[in-house]
């Protein structure tokens, strides 16, 4: 995969205000050449993906909250593999979900008509707000809540957000696809037309924040589709089972989206 310079040998003497951490190598062939993210050794706290997401970024860093989840599990002990992935620049975000759709809609959905649907359109209505900064104020939400000790602030070497999960190697949704940076490229087309961040990153789970959510039912139900391809388990594990509930439940004028790949 083709990466940026990488700036994470040099955290130490980076000039950023940060706290004590661990550079994280290890994958699930040996140790990696290089870093592939940084995540801090303790909570993270309200306001530390804002500061970071303007320190860093001129350093080619990302910022990205770590999930260890409910039994610590922290990305020392998820299954990376960058040697796996390749760009998420190489791939057609169309063409990725138009696979997954024929591959799974009409045995999973029991649908009659398999076709692919086609892309949700960007929403018309209302102005999107600001994705970095709608972004922070999520981060803070979930800094702030009970859960909060499951997260810990993290710095990627990426491009763009969309490509953080595959800029580490990412295996969360192994069961799904093995080349992570086919879903990145979904998330690529997903920061175009939704102003989508890559929020938080867990050892098989994903949330992203939007900052241009459909504001109409159709949008969202066109929008359910793209779940659905990118992530049938994000469907079929959000009971009431259907792509018609969880477009108005799970994606109308919803400000965060949430994935998990059993």
């Amino acid at each position: 995969m083709a990466t940026l310079p990488n700036s994470l040998p040099h955290l130490a003497a980076s000039g950023l205000d940060l706290p004590s951490g661990t550079l994280v190598d290890t994958t699930d062939e040996g140790v990696w050449h290089e870093p592939l993210l940084w995540h801090a050794d303790e909570t993270a706290r309200p306001g530390a993906w804002r500061a970071l997401r303007a320190s860093a970024r001129p350093l080619g860093l990302l910022p990205v909250l770590v999930d260890g989840g409910r039994r610590g599990q922290w990305p020392e002990r998820w299954d990376l593999a960058p040697a796996r992935m390749s760009y998420p620049g190489d791939h057609d975000a169309e063409e990725v979900l138009r696979g997954f759709w024929e591959d799974n809609a009409g045995d999973e959905l029991g649908a009659t008509d398999a076709k692919w649907p086609g892309l949700a359109p960007v929403p018309e209505g209302g102005a999107p707000d600001d994705p970095d900064v709608l972004a922070a104020e999520i981060a803070d939400m979930f800094t702030e809540s009970p859960e909060g000790p499951r997260f810990r602030m993290g710095l990627v070497p990426a491009r763009r957000s969309a490509d953080i999960p595959a800029a580490i190697g990412w295996q969360g949704p192994l069961n799904h696809e093995n080349d992570v940076a086919r879903l990145c490229a979904v998330l690529r087309s997903w920061e175009d037309r939704f102003d989508i961040r890559v929020l938080i990153i867990g050892f098989d789970t994903l949330v992203v924040s939007v900052g241009r959510p459909p504001t109409t039912l159709e949008e969202a139900r066109a929008l359910a589709e793209e779940h659905f391809a990118f992530c049938p388990d994000t469907i079929e594990q959000n009971p009431p089972y259907g792509l018609g509930l969880y477009a108005e439940r799970n994606l109308l004028s919803q400000s965060t989206w949430g994935f998990w790949w059993d």
